[in-house]
């Protein structure tokens, strides 16, 4: 009890000597009780607080304050730029820039777990492992390299940091009661579930921390675009892989971003925008299962020029019904067939039976029709799926979160694209593969084959790791819907969590004002 009490005042305090809350402020305001604790924590005897650098954005004061606060935030502030449903979207955008690194650990006690977790033998049979080359809040990279049947191999070594966990659950938790307290006290922002935002976060970031379950993402994507050409995803070594180390293939490539190295070396940067796109599509529509942070830092191009894609922590899932709906609506709007759009949302349940077939197609005309009169290089699918969704809420659809983390990943792989191409055509890239897609599954065989293949999934997929590709896919779901379905065990552990804190909130009423005054003291 006292620790959780402590460990929240350092929170409190934390966010109160940043500039979080005021920077916050400019773009949703707090309430008053809310400032007025974060006035009295930010006070001090000393003079140590470091200086804002005023030549910085609100953007870069809010990432860099976030930041300074360590893993727990961060993780926060990269879950949070998903949810722009919960907070909007001026402050998700402004967390979009939020970098994930931290200064590495020592190499000597990278190697002493490589040692611990992987056993004497492993250990011994890696060659040449290097200084730390990446890192960020929950884990850090090396290089080093394996013989792979008589072939020496070039792999990475993604380890995570010591007592992390222990760490990060301790800070959450603690987080957690503060969202409890400001439930309680401040009634407008129990509509924005804050225990149940946080409690989501130390869902996902829990599974994130078990290493083998981004592994487990990793291998189904391989699985799934083993035969798409010009896209790789590196091979998973399991042999060198536990729920603390993971170690995959090393990729040798360009990164996307570097479009004159890029050149140089003749590759087609209008064929990669290109395919860029149709990548993200197939893997949309035909599989349910995309890459959800395809951000350039994330991809890089070899010399056939085929992307390659990295950092299997965030995925995205659709279900059928979703894959249906993103795709005809697509291609509706390609097509500017706006009643067909309307009833595939009351056909698929997504608005209700009273709305107006005719009045919904005419607000989704309203979208449509000005994309169709702009340059091609300004039409983005990304942002047409923000404007349908803003019209949707109008009519009383409720939003699909699954389809915000599709639409935003949309726009950072359009992006991509229009940085190597700027003339990129969104739509004449897109229709061919929605087009084939459409086409094959109302194709009788084609369903017939599908019903057989996923038959045979479970057993061909992970034959080894059964549990452990549940628990990756319940991660991935947990994701890609933003909630926690209400028959699962998180469900139950969120009631009982909700007990606990009921039990802890008069106590920690009393211990935060003894603290205050100890902290103004002593911190």
């Amino acid at each position: 009890m006292i620790n959780k009490i402590i460990i929240l005042f350092k929170i409190a305090r934390k966010l109160a000597q940043s500039d979080a809350i005021k920077i916050i402020s400019k773009f949703q305001e707090p309430p008053k009780i809310i400032k007025f604790f974060s006035y009295l924590l930010s006070f001090s005897f000393s003079n140590s607080n470091k200086s804002v650098d005023k030549n910085l954005n609100d953007e870069q004061k809010l990432c860099n304050s976030i930041q300074e606060m360590g893993t727990t935030f961060i993780k926060l502030g990269q879950f949070l730029s998903t949810r722009p449903d919960i907070i909007g979207d001026e402050i998700a955008q402004q967390l979009e820039t939020l970098q994930d690194k931290l200064p590495p650990f020592s190499s000597v006690e990278a190697k002493e777990i490589m040692k611990k977790e992987l056993g004497e033998n492993n250990y011994n049979s890696l060659i040449n492992i290097s200084e730390p080359i990446a890192a960020a809040s929950i884990a850090q990279v090396h290089k080093a390299q394996i013989n792979d049947n008589g072939i020496i191999k070039d792999i990475a070594i993604k380890i995570l940091r010591p007592n992390i966990k222990k760490t990060f659950n301790e800070e959450i938790d603690a987080l957690m009661l503060l969202a409890f307290i400001i439930e309680g006290t401040v009634k407008k922002t129990k509509r924005l579930k804050l225990v149940e935002v946080v409690f989501l976060l130390k869902e996902i970031t829990d599974l994130e921390m078990d290493l083998r379950f981004e592994a487990a993402a990793a291998n189904e994507f391989l699985e799934n675009t083993k035969n798409d050409l010009g896209f790789n995803v590196p091979k998973i070594f399991w042999n060198f892989t536990n729920e603390n180390i993971l170690t995959l293939e090393w990729i040798d490539g360009i990164s996307i971003r570097e479009k004159k190295e890029l050149e140089k070396r003749n590759i087609d940067t209008k064929k990669l925008a290109t395919n860029m796109i149709q990548h993200f599509l197939r893997h949309a529509v035909r599989d349910g299962f995309f890459h959800a942070d395809m951000h350039q830092g994330n991809l890089f191009v070899n010399e056939n020029g085929e992307i390659i894609s990295i950092d299997f922590g965030i995925m995205g899932r659709l279900d059928k019904l979703n894959r249906r709906y993103l795709a005809e609506i697509l291609y509706g709007f390609i097509k500017r067939d706006y009643k067909k759009v309307a009833e595939i949302h009351l056909r698929a349940g997504l608005v209700p039976k009273n709305v107006s077939i005719d009045e919904f197609a005419q607000a989704l005309r309203s979208i449509g029709e000005p994309i169709f009169g702009q340059s091609v290089k300004d039409i983005s699918g990304g942002n047409l799926l923000k404007q349908l969704f803003e019209i949707t809420e109008k009519f009383n659809m409720q939003t699909q979160p699954q389809l915000l983390l599709l639409q935003k990943t949309m726009v950072v792989v359009e992006g991509v694209a229009r940085k190597l191409n700027p003339e990129t055509n969104i739509w004449e890239t897109s229709r061919p593969i929605l087009e084939n897609w459409l086409k094959e599954t109302k194709d009788p065989m084609i369903s017939f084959n599908e019903t057989i293949k996923n038959t045979s999934e479970v057993i061909k997929r992970l034959p080894e790791l059964p549990e452990i590709m549940d628990k990756a896919n319940q991660a991935l779901t947990y994701f890609a819907s933003g909630q926690i379905p209400q028959n699962s065990n998180s469900y139950l552990a969120l009631s009982e969590k909700k007990s606990e804190m009921i039990t802890l909130r008069n106590q920690t009423a009393i211990g935060l004002l003894l603290l205050v005054i100890l902290g103004l003291l002593v911190f």
